[in-house]
């Protein structure tokens, strides 16, 4: 397993607290900054915000961008990417 490329932002004194944030499809943790900087929080707060891998996405045509799992359409009930959704969450586990 590949480790996750994340941005971190820490606080300046040591923090009480961890708020890791994944993004969508095609979007990057860098997306989240201005969430950071804007909420107030009563506590010193580390931001994790990971980068999904960048994948081949059959919904989008095979284009590679950065998603946490392949989606291969858009009907609801069937089962998606499992092996690439097993991989974030073990991924994400590892940033835990």
């Amino acid at each position: 397993m590949t480790a996750l490329s994340t941005l971190e932002l820490h606080p300046a004194g040591d923090p009480s607290a961890s708020i890791i944030v994944l993004h969508g499809l095609g979007a990057d943790g860098t997306d989240f900054l201005p969430l950071a900087d804007e909420v107030e929080l009563p506590c010193a707060v580390r931001w994790v915000l990971p980068r999904a891998p960048i994948r081949p996405v059959t919904i989008n045509g095979g284009h590679a961008m950065r998603a946490w799992y392949d989606i291969v359409g858009t009907d609801l009930a069937r089962r998606e990417d499992e092996d690439g959704v097993r991989a974030s969450v073990a991924a994400v586990h590892a940033l835990i």
